[in-house]
């Protein structure tokens, strides 16, 4: 079974592409943070930033700093990395290349939640309904979970999907229904729905951050089973692998990923799909290194599409969920014409 399982994982690329990778990541991620202090509708020097960053004051630069660009872009950070291990986790779990974060209806939830604070309980605080929004993406996936688990076999990958689907419609319709009794509500709503990282103090993100880091650890010490599961449940079984427990914790991660990154910023899609088989070209299929590598890239995608958003039609700002769309649908084109995805 040994050399099975090393053959099926093992068919990742020298460890010196792995390493030039992981590199260019890492400089990418800091040139990003950088640019995403720094460039706005005021440019501000690094070295102008370094000192605001330590002798905050109360001036208007300071503000801008501290205030404003550096909340966005630690909210850009754990995001976009949130977003593109939860479609990783959910590709493995699922063994579905085109599987991504809504494939549990957990985005579909997030949104039904937001929606219920909006209509039906009245709040208007951003700070009030994002909570709503990962409750609802919570419940989203146990529902969907529950569903997969009745009946011969339990949850597999098909029944995860299936029910993924039939969840994700039901609290689309239900939302839909609620947004148009209410105008109001949809206009607030439509705000969330685009995507977008501005408008987040320090608070909240201090707040989400935990979250994110739970979800992104427990993804973390799933991906071993994941590699597994790619054998096939049998397989998994016999290498001492328990199959339930493995998709148990998937689940929980992507849920905890998806909702609190969704519930702040709203539904910003093909993060979760693009990146996972992007970094796949430089990893293989160790589900180890795309997670690792995901953390990393998912990161620099969302700031780098944050920062272009900001500049191509100033001095209005394109919220960052058009820009990833954009780039998104055209860069996932290229990848799949260039070289046959990654098999799960």
């Amino acid at each position: 079974m040994s050399v099975v399982t090393a053959d099926r994982v093992g068919a990742a690329p020298p460890g010196s592409r792995k390493a030039i990778g992981l590199v260019a990541g890492v400089v990418l991620l800091l040139a990003a943070i950088v640019l995403s202090i720094a460039v706005g509708s005021r440019w501000i020097p690094p070295a102008q930033i370094w000192n605001l960053l330590l002798h905050p004051d109360d001036g208007e630069l300071s503000a801008i700093v501290n205030g404003l660009r550096v909340p966005r872009t630690i909210l850009g950070l754990a995001a976009g990395a949130a977003l593109a291990v939860s479609g990783a986790v959910m590709q493995g779990l699922t063994r579905n290349p085109l599987g991504d974060p809504s494939l549990l209806g957990t985005s579909a939830g997030a949104g039904f939640g937001v929606i219920v604070s909006l209509n039906v309980i009245g709040l208007t605080s951003f700070y009030s309904y994002i909570w709503f929004g990962f409750a609802g993406a919570l419940i989203a996936t146990v529902l969907v979970y529950y569903m997969a688990s009745i009946g011969r076999g339990g949850p597999t990958p098909v029944k995860l999907a299936l029910s993924g689907a039939a969840i994700q419609v039901l609290f689309i319709s239900m939302g839909s229904t609620l947004l148009l009794l209410n105008r109001v509500s949809l206009e607030r709503y439509r705000f969330w729905l685009v995507g977008a990282l501005t408008g987040v103090n320090m608070s909240v993100v201090l707040q989400v951050l935990p979250v994110l880091l739970i979800g992104l650890v427990l993804a973390l010490l799933t991906a071993p089973g994941l590699n597994a599961l790619a054998l096939g449940d049998d397989v998994a079984t016999s290498l001492g692998r328990n199959v339930g427990l493995i998709r148990i914790q998937g689940a929980l991660a992507v849920t905890l990923l998806t909702g609190a990154a969704t519930a702040v910023c709203g539904p910003i899609v093909f993060v979760g799909l693009v990146i996972p088989h992007a970094v796949r070209q430089l990893t293989g299929v160790d589900n180890r290194w795309v997670i690792a590598y995901s953390t990393l890239y998912g990161s620099v995608l969302l700031l780098l599409a944050d920062i272009l958003g900001r500049i191509v039609a100033r001095p209005v700002e394109v919220q960052v969920g058009i820009v990833v769309a954009f780039v998104g649908v055209p860069f996932f084109i290229a990848l799949i014409r260039r070289r046959r995805l990654a098999e799960l």
